[in-house]
C-alpha cells in the first residue's frame, strides 16, 4: 500500500477525473491497484473559492475504494440538489477533497450535554439518527462549528428535527476522517 501522501494524491485523482469524465474533459488514467479494491466509505466535497460547491458520501464501506470515490465525485458534482450541476467552467476552479471515513462506533449519552460532553471537536465526524431522520456531519463541520451544542444543534436541524430536540430514542456515532486534498483548482 503506498503512503498516506500517495494514497491522497491518487484518491484526489480519481475523483477529478471521473468529474471530468462526465463534462467529457478528462479520461481516466488511473489503475486499478489492490488497496483500491478494498471497501470503503468516502465523502467527496467540492469547494470554489472557499464556498461549498457540492458534497455527497457514503456512510457504510459497501463498494470498492476507487469505485466509491468516482460515484461520489460525480454525484457531488452533478446530483447534490442544493446546487445545479458542475459546469466545464466551474471544473477549471473547483477545488476537490476526499475524506475516507473510518466504521462507527456508537456514542452513548442520556442528554445533549453528556453528547456534547463526550464529543472530541476538530475530531469526531457525527451521524444521528432518530426514527426516519437521519443527518451526518464530518469532522471538517467543526471549523464553522466549534462549540459541541450548536454543532448538535445543526446536526439535528439538517436532520430535520428541532435544534434543541433530545429523546432517549435519538442514537448518535462517532466516526473519523482520513482527509485529502487538491487545495487547487486544476489548470
Amino acid at each position: 500500500m503506498p503512503d498516506r501522501e500517495e494514497r491522497g494524491r491518487v484518491l484526489v485523482v480519481i475523483a477529478r477525473e471521473a468529474i471530468g469524465e462526465r463534462l467529457g474533459v478528462a479520461e481516466r488514467r488511473w489503475r486499478d491497484e489492490p488497496w483500491l479494491a478494498q471497501p470503503a466509505a468516502t465523502f467527496v466535497t467540492l469547494r470554489i473559492d472557499e464556498d461549498l460547491r457540492g458534497c455527497i458520501g457514503s456512510l457504510e464501506a459497501r463498494r470498492p475504494l476507487g469505485e466509491d470515490v468516482a460515484a461520489n465525485a460525480r454525484a457531488a458534482a452533478f446530483s447534490d440538489p442544493r446546487f445545479g450541476p458542475l459546469t466545464p467552467g466551474e471544473f477549471a476552479r473547483v477545488a476537490v477533497e476526499v475524506s475516507v471515513l473510518s466504521a462507527r462506533t456508537p456514542l452513548e449519552a442520556a442528554s445533549e450535554r453528556e453528547a456534547a460532553s463526550r464529543l472530541r471537536p476538530g475530531v469526531d465526524g457525527v451521524y444521528l439518527e432518530y426514527g426516519d431522520f437521519s443527518a451526518t456531519f464530518l469532522p471538517q463541520v467543526w471549523e464553522s462549528l466549534p462549540d459541541p451544542v450548536e454543532f448538535l444543534a445543526a446536526l439535528r436541524h439538517k436532520a430535520r428535527l428541532p435544534a434543541r430536540f433530545w429523546d432517549p430514542a435519538l442514537r448518535l456515532a462517532r466516526y473519523t476522517v482520513e482527509k485529502y486534498g487538491d487545495g487547487c483548482p486544476a489548470r
